[in-house]
């Protein structure tokens, strides 16, 4: 199989596998849907345009969460958003308005709060599921960089759902 169409099979399988989580993951960073959409296509196409110089084609998943995140950070520094907004999450349908509860709008609100790293730290970790080596790896940062952001931003969640109740 020639380089073209190595990529196009790669690309194609990770979009119908990981397309609609990574979009999740970029809603929650970016705050809507549209940008998270945005955000994770231009992560996609970054992958096939760069797909040869791939050193390890067993990593591309970790590039495409890699630029979704950078992605995301780009589309915030456009904004140029103050370090807190109210999060308002997407709704896309009557049944999903009622779904969303106060407790989780709190938690969103306050998960916004956190210092960028420390939001991507937590996003990353618990609403992905990654390892902390993952993390880490997505991040460009070192595992143990990982654990101490994490629980700093464990504490910080703790102490802003505190102030909320």
């Amino acid at each position: 199989m020639d380089l073209g169409a190595a990529r196009d099979e790669t690309v194609s399988g990770l979009y119908a596998e990981h397309a609609l989580g990574l979009t999740r993951l970029a809603v929650i960073m970016v705050g809507d849907r549209e940008s998270a959409e945005d955000v994770v296509h231009e992560a996609f196409l970054g992958l096939h345009r760069r797909f040869g110089a791939l050193k390890d084609r067993g990593k591309a998943l970790v590039y495409l969460r890699s630029s979704v995140i950078n992605n995301a950070r780009t589309v915030l520094r456009r904004r140029r958003l103050p370090l807190f907004r109210a999060y308002e999450p997407p709704v896309w349908s009557a049944e999903s308005a009622a779904m969303l509860g106060v407790e989780r709008r709190e938690v969103m609100e306050a998960l916004h709060r956190l210092p960028q790293r420390q939001r991507e730290a937590l996003v990353l970790r618990y609403y992905a599921e990654l390892s902390e080596e993952e993390t880490a790896q997505v991040m460009g940062i070192s595992r143990g960089t990982v654990k101490s952001t994490t629980s700093r931003a464990l504490d910080a969640l703790g102490r802003l759902l505190e102030e909320t109740r």
